[in-house]
């Protein structure tokens, strides 16, 4: 070999050791990037909840966010008083999903909110009530007759308000209503400045346990009060694997929640900050068991909001059915 061709063959080694030298060090971050880009872009589900039911359950198990964490989605939790303050989360784009009693969807819908229907929980019609204070000379229904009611406008207590009326035969306008989220409700409650409260659990176990609030009358025989799921519909219509996957895991926590009550009312003492022996009493009137909506529980909400609208509560009336989604866009994928 002649003396240009060992120093043609030397050039060519340094060559290669210098790309190896290279690749060694970047390649790492090559295939780190390439990993990056490879992997699905992260995602974010914003669930508003109160201070009552499955999804506060599911929260404080912490089982949604392992499942979903496989498919690179986080979860960020909202705490809302009541129902028509979380949906005008939802309305507004800060909450993607949510729970909420019957009156609400009612009234968002009618309010023009983007929403959908995605699931319901079995009546549970105990968890709701009218109470009135412990001395109280109120005794029936009928005695609310010019008396101060309080209640939070457009909750589920809204409508056992409005059927027990009718039960007792009177009307809407024969009572003074006072709207106030719970914490205000109740301070006006405890002061004496209302008659009455239309509360749901557990601020109605709280009333009931901490102040001893008599109740005048629940929701059994007049209301069903239906827990619902709500979504987004942009958010349902373009995530419905993610939707599903959260209803798969509240089913899960409510076949967990049925068979263990003292873990739950640990649970919901830790979530809410209420006294063991009230969230105690609060889940016993709970119902579990989560189901896609079906036609016999949209006639039911449609009655309800035909009931709003004939009394003016809402602006105008509404089809529920406009606010389902089709089942099959839920349906395992």
């Amino acid at each position: 070999m002649s003396i240009d061709q060992k120093r043609a063959a030397r050039r060519h080694t340094l060559g290669l050791l210098f790309a190896a030298g290279v690749m060694a060090a970047s390649g790492p971050a090559q295939v780190q990037a390439q990993a990056q880009a490879q992997a699905p872009a992260k995602q974010e589900i914003r669930i508003g909840y109160q201070k009552y039911g499955t999804l506060t359950l599911l929260k404080g198990r912490g089982t949604l966010e392992q499942r979903l964490a496989a498919r690179n989605v986080t979860v960020k939790w909202t705490e809302f008083p009541a129902g028509p303050q979380l949906l005008e989360g939802l309305n507004v784009g800060s909450v993607d999903f949510g729970t909420v009693g019957e009156a609400p969807p009612v009234f968002a819908q009618a309010a023009g909110a983007n929403l959908v229907y995605v699931g319901n929980e079995p009546p549970s019609p105990g968890s709701e009530a009218i109470v009135v204070h412990k001395d109280s000379r109120l005794r029936s229904l009928a005695d609310l007759k010019g008396k101060k009611v309080v209640l939070n406008k457009g909750s589920n207590v809204h409508y056992l308000l409005v059927k027990a009326l009718e039960k007792a035969g009177l009307g809407y306008k024969d009572i003074e209503v006072v709207y106030l989220p719970p914490a205000d409700a109740r301070a006006a409650f405890e002061r004496g400045s209302v008659d009455a409260w239309a509360i749901w659990d557990p601020f109605l176990a709280a009333a009931e346990k901490q102040l001893g609030a008599r109740v005048l009358a629940d929701g059994k025989g007049l209301v069903a009060n239906h827990q619902f799921y709500l979504a987004a519909r942009p958010y349902a219509e373009k995530n419905s694997e993610i939707v599903r996957i959260v209803l798969e895991e509240i089913a899960k926590v409510d076949e967990w929640g049925e068979k263990n009550p003292k873990e739950v009312a640990q649970i919901l003492s830790a979530q809410t900050g209420l006294d063991v022996d009230v969230v105690a009493l609060a889940a016993s009137r709970y119902s579990y068991g989560v189901k896609p909506i079906t036609g016999e529980v949209a006639a039911q909400q449609q009655k309800l909001a035909d009931t709003f609208a004939n009394l003016k509560l809402i602006p105008k009336p509404i089809a529920v059915k406009d606010a389902l989604l089709p089942a099959r866009q839920l349906a395992a994928q």
